[in-house]
């Protein structure tokens, strides 16, 4: 049985930490019409938060409005922070899925949200309700999914823990992020190992940034678990704005699909289209 894997493209995160210049609208939009192409599950193609904190992704409304999605079979995510971002995102009929960020470190979620733990999931359970309201689905995050470097105190258990209370929420995709590349192949085992068979309704994915030199452990230890929904950003550009460490970033999707064209795993990708997508990420970048 062949099995088949989902790839999230990011353009989204490749993007958003560039703060040397902004991508005009006309750019972003030809670069993520390019990989509409491509037969990526689904594209994080950008986000409603405040333009203050991600500049970069102020015109996610107008790049919308420029894209051709008559033939695609992938579908959108944008991610939102708060709740006034989740009822901006939901009034678009072209996204379905609304990416909530919720970090098990307090440092962490204080640091990219300006909230608490208890005040993001309060945040999380109206993102839900709105998503319900107008027919999106929500993907959590679940940064510093693998351990964090600021103090908190982190292990499987409270990992575990906090997939419980996602559960009962009513969370159905969650995605387990490597927010500063962190993750030890025995950690990513562990976790989707237990937490797979354990939440057969939940759908697990993995956001793993990663150093070029770790990418392979990190994409095979979580395949090897169950994982089937993977999150990547074509040559690894970006990761995340608020995680400090230059030779970290997001996974680079061509590992991905060459890892998993060698797993004779069925990632829908068409090659072509993904060469001229590739192309255009050297010229967007």
């Amino acid at each position: 049985m062949v099995n088949k894997v989902k790839i999230i493209e990011c353009p989204r995160d490749a993007m958003q930490g560039i703060k040397s210049h902004f991508i005009p609208t006309e750019a972003k939009a030809k670069y993520i019409n390019a990989l509409l192409k491509v037969g990526f599950d689904t594209i994080d193609f950008g986000s409603f938060v405040s333009p203050k904190a991600i500049p970069q992704m102020k015109d996610t409304a107008d790049v919308l409005s420029k894209l051709d999605l008559s033939s695609t079979t992938s579908k959108l995510l944008a991610i939102v922070a708060n709740v006034r971002g989740a009822n901006d995102a939901s009034q678009f009929e072209e996204i379905d899925y609304l990416g909530y960020p919720f970090s098990i470190s307090e440092n962490f979620q204080m640091r990219n949200t300006h909230k608490t733990i208890e005040q993001s999931i309060d945040t999380l359970k109206e993102v839900l309700s709105i998503a319900n309201r107008t027919n999106k689905e929500v993907v959590a995050y679940l940064s510093m999914g693998f351990g964090n470097p600021y103090g908190d105190p982190w292990n499987v258990e409270i990992v575990a823990d906090w997939t419980e209370r996602l559960s009962k929420m009513g969370v159905k995709i969650l995605s387990l992020s490597d927010t500063i590349g962190s993750s030890k192949p025995e950690d990513i085992t562990y976790l989707y190992s237990n937490l797979i068979p354990a939440y057969p309704e939940i759908e697990f994915g993995a956001h793993l940034h990663t150093t070029p030199n770790a990418w392979f452990e990190k994409v095979d230890s979580a395949y090897k678990a169950g994982c089937k929904r993977f999150d990547g950003a074509i040559k690894g550009y970006g990761g995340c704005p608020m995680a400090k460490d230059e030779l970290t970033g997001n996974m680079p999707t061509e590992k991905l699909i060459s890892y998993f064209t060698a797993e004779k795993a069925d990632v829908n990708i068409k090659p072509m289209s993904f060469e001229s997508a590739y192309n255009k990420a050297l010229e967007v970048f």
